[in-house]
């Protein structure tokens, strides 16, 4: 027992040398081994601690995002119940998109046999007019709708013409507006659709051509130009003043060809005008048709959202939508908005019916008219009407209903069922037709396409097909589509417009067609139907393409002319 007790003692002390410091001063190896220990050991530790602190950031971080993901799934779920739902492919819809087809076919198939080439189709006399100067109007116009459609043969025919035959040196005098909204616009459409560069080539082509219009000095452009030597001006009856819709109504395109070609030019000259017009801008947001491109200044004249006014305020929205509503672009969003002020302004109503319309202004005076053009503005209130806060989104939507309603009825109070050029309302009665011609417009069709996709409400749909209707019955010919000389007679002119389509067979078409065909989310048109890709833009002016290409299926599964006189 005793020598047991002993060893244990010795055993002991030996272990408790090691925790003396007199130890290591004589064997300075050990010391650095225990040191080394010691720091080993610290490092092991705080290692360990300090993995557990980012494991548990990282599992926070993960976390927040799986939520993220969870409402993300959430919501698509509820979209498709809705789609599945309101905006179901009904067979109903599939048969009346597939008439609209026939009637685009229709009227191609007649445009490629007797004007081919040229800018617009007389059907009555079986030829072809060159009212642009021959620059391919319709064909041009047409390109993104026989896409769209699905109309692979008549697409591929059309490229070769505008591969080969597209020739913009002319020695013509062109509109800058409607040469833009068309050919510009119809060119990048083409190209966003189908990739195709040969289309944006020939849109940057015309657009150079088109470029010396802003060589003003208040650079409020020319309406003007002669697209082979480069002299602009305005027209004589404008008593040498710009138009309001003709200078501001060609931002969309030009900023959608510096994106595309990266070339900041275009995109400079048209965000200038808007940077001088927001100096001189009203607190009604409401400027007069007339503007002088020496002092920048406006010159007294109607206001109006019907020729010549309609497509400046389309535009203020449509460039924020463009640029994917960011910062960048939230001065054309408060411009509208300032302008939509303006517009309920303007707001009348009928008696005894209480048709709701717009009423034009010159000086303080009001005139109880309102141009069929001014149709548009239900379709581009609704497109609107989501930037809003909740109360305010609603009164705007359902201004534009009211609107629309209106519209309808300009072609519901005639006995061809198809809308004059303007009505007026006088004390005590709804409304009267004033310019009694119809020229084949979308503008109605084309709200009725914006309030179904936001509302769901399948009433757009059939009063556009009860309009569709009326065309096909008044204007449809075995040589193409004619307008009326008076939607009271019904006595037909001898013109097919490139704008009918290019606007309004497409309108017509997508009314029938699922929301995500040329979904609103992913594409913008411009104001002659042609839908661009919406690109996000920064506050640095650098332009972002959004992810991926949307491919616009082929199969389902189961504006502008006639501004003066009528010719």
């Amino acid at each position: 027992m005793g020598k047991k007790s002993s060893s244990s003692s010795s055993s002991s002390s030996s272990w408790l040398r090691y925790t003396h410091p007199r130890y290591y001063v004589k064997r300075p190896k050990a010391l650095a081994l225990v040191i080394l220990a010691f720091v080993s050991v610290s490092w092991l530790f705080w290692d360990r601690q300090s993995l557990s602190r980012e494991h548990q950031i990282e599992l926070a971080r993960l976390s927040e995002q799986l939520t993220s993901l969870q409402n993300e799934l959430e919501e698509v779920e509820n979209l498709l119940k809705l789609e599945n739902t309101v905006f179901k492919d009904d067979p109903i819809s599939m048969e009346r998109r597939e008439k609209v087809k026939d009637a685009m076919l229709h009227a191609w198939t007649s445009y490629e046999k007797y004007a081919w080439g040229q800018d617009e189709l007389q059907p009555q006399t079986k030829n072809g007019i060159n009212s642009f100067g021959g620059l391919g109007a319709t064909l041009v116009d047409s390109l993104d709708t026989l896409f769209i459609m699905g109309l692979h043969e008549q697409f591929q025919r059309a490229r070769e013409w505008v591969a080969k035959s597209l020739d913009f040196n002319k020695d013509y005098e062109a509109s800058v507006f409607e040469t833009t909204i068309r050919v510009v616009g119809g060119l990048l459409s083409a190209y966003d659709l189908s990739g195709d560069k040969v289309f944006l080539e020939k849109a940057r082509d015309l657009a150079d051509r088109l470029l010396p219009a802003w060589n003003t000095p208040s650079g409020i452009p020319y309406n003007q130009i002669n697209l082979a030597h480069g002299n602009a001006h305005n027209p004589r009856w404008t008593g040498g003043n710009s138009i309001l819709a003709d200078s501001g109504t060609e931002q969309l395109e030009f900023i959608a060809l510096s994106q595309r070609t990266k070339d900041p030019k275009y995109q400079k000259k048209v965000e200038y005008v808007i940077q001088e017009l927001h100096k001189i801008f009203p607190t009604d947001g409401l400027l007069p048709i007339y503007m002088n491109p020496h002092t920048g200044v406006t010159s007294p004249s109607t206001i109006t959202f019907g020729a010549m006014g309609d497509s400046f305020y389309e535009y203020l929205l449509k460039v924020w939508i463009q640029g994917n509503k960011t910062e960048a672009v939230k001065q054309y969003r408060e411009m509208w908005e300032t302008s939509m002020k303006g517009l309920q302004s303007l707001i009348r109503r009928t008696t005894p019916s209480s048709f709701t319309y717009i009423c034009e202004k010159n000086g303080n005076t009001l005139s109880d008219k309102m141009d069929e053009l001014a149709c548009f503005a239900p379709g581009m209130l609704a497109l609107g009407s989501d930037g809003y806060g909740p109360g305010e989104a609603e009164k705007i939507l359902s201004l534009a209903e009211e609107l629309a309603w209106t519209c309808y009825n300009f072609y519901q109070s005639t006995p061809t069922k198809l809308a004059g050029e303007n009505y007026y309302f006088r004390a005590g009665e709804d409304m009267s037709v004033g310019t009694s011609w119809n020229i084949l417009r979308p503008e109605t069709v084309e709200s009725l396409f914006y309030l179904w996709r936001f509302t769901g409400n399948k009433t757009y749909q059939e009063w556009g097909w009860n309009i569709f209707q009326s065309f096909e019955r008044n204007s449809r010919l075995e040589t193409g589509y004619v307008g009326l000389k008076d939607v009271n007679t019904g006595v037909k002119d001898n013109m097919m417009q490139s704008f009918f389509l290019a606007e309004t067979l497409k309108y017509l078409y997508l009314l029938f067609s699922p929301p995500s065909i040329i979904s609103l989310d992913e594409w913008v048109f411009n104001t002659e139907a042609h839908p661009l890709r919406i690109i996000t833009r920064n506050t640095n002016g650098e332009n972002f393409e959004m992810q991926g290409r949307q491919q616009v299926p082929h199969r389902f599964h189961g504006r502008k002319e006639g501004r003066s006189e009528y010719h």
